[in-house]
């Protein structure tokens, strides 16, 4: 079953078409998990820490652990903050867990000298939290920086994985615009001090930031503004430039493992939903589009808003992505 959904003024109206698609705070933490335990549904969310190889991996958790279980891998430059309410509106159905990688979030935030932070180590952190948290099967929420993360664990676990959950999560060539990438030849064609001074200047201002969040939305002032000044405080700590920049350097990593996540997908068809923000500078629509020529069970949803499809379209996702599992038998 192949099909798109195209919204425009609100993402609950919608006409179907067949297709042949790092530490935070004390203060910071407080005021966020104060925010998501005030949410009005039965299973409150905790908070915890799971040592992964003696990196300290703070998580949010949801739901009844003997339900089927949603692992959500957030993006750049956020953290398990950007599931804050998904997290919540699935949890009555699902047992949702959302981790943080190393130096992101809530999470420990090891030195460059001591973890080298590449997306194959962050996918290795990522699956043996999965493992030491015994998920030993789960559809993956992939937003972002988590669509790297989720394919690789995807291809080391082919058996484990229910469904993709894809939101702005790229894996084709074509959904990378050139927004996307012109920042960043700098520094994969020759990585110099004044290479990542120039990228840093562009990319960690809070200006920017807030760009990202709020630029294609339909309504930028009802975009919550903890959003960027977390990141920001978060990304602007002594060291996280060169954290940050590594990984963006290796990003290149994952545009040449797309034909490998593509096979992938045609191999083992998974059911994937995508919910993907069609306004996105970055990961533009044909990215979207591009999941349906290799899976066949696919649902395809293009909504009115920018990169983080969450901030508008969250109660709309959420129940998407309820009938999506459930009519597959995931329940």
């Amino acid at each position: 079953m192949k099909s798109i959904a195209s919204h425009s003024k609100t993402a609950t109206m919608h006409q179907t078409l067949p297709i042949a698609a790092w530490g935070m705070t004390g203060a910071a933490l407080a005021f966020t998990m104060m925010i998501t335990a005030g949410s009005a549904h039965a299973g409150p969310t905790s908070y915890g820490y799971e040592n992964v190889e003696g990196i300290k991996i703070f998580y949010r958790e949801a739901g009844d652990p003997s339900k089927p279980s949603i692992v959500m891998l957030h993006g750049f430059p956020s953290s398990s903050h950007q599931y804050r309410d998904l997290i919540t509106d699935l949890s009555d159905d699902y047992h949702v867990i959302a981790p943080d990688y190393p130096g992101f979030g809530s999470s420990d935030f090891p030195t460059p000298d001591t973890f080298t932070y590449t997306f194959d180590n962050l996918a290795d952190v990522m699956d043996t939290f999965i493992e030491q948290r015994g998920i030993e099967e789960y559809s993956i929420v992939m937003h972002d920086y988590g669509a790297p993360v989720g394919f690789r664990i995807a291809l080391e676990h082919p058996e484990r994985v229910s469904a993709l959950l894809v939101q702005n999560g790229n894996a084709y060539i074509e959904g990378v615009s050139q927004a996307a990438t012109e920042p960043l030849q700098a520094l994969w064609e020759n990585r110099t001090d004044e290479a990542d001074a120039m990228v840093a200047a562009n990319l960690f201002t809070v200006e920017a930031l807030q760009w990202q969040y709020t630029h294609g939305t339909r309504d930028p002032e009802s975009i919550l503004p903890d959003n960027w000044l977390m990141d920001c405080e978060r990304v602007q700590r002594p060291g996280q430039y060169k954290v940050q920049l590594d990984l963006l350097t290796n990003y290149t990593s994952n545009i040449e493992a797309y034909p490998a996540w593509q096979a992938y997908l045609r191999e083992h068809q998974p059911p994937v939903l995508v919910t993907w923000g069609k306004n996105d500078p970055f990961f533009t629509p044909p990215g979207a589009e591009g999941y349906a020529r290799d899976v066949k069970d696919i649902e395809i949803h293009m909504l009115d808003t920018g990169h983080f499809p969450l901030e508008e379209d969250g109660p709309f996702i959420a129940e998407t992505t309820i009938e999506f599992l459930k009519a597959r038998g995931i329940e």
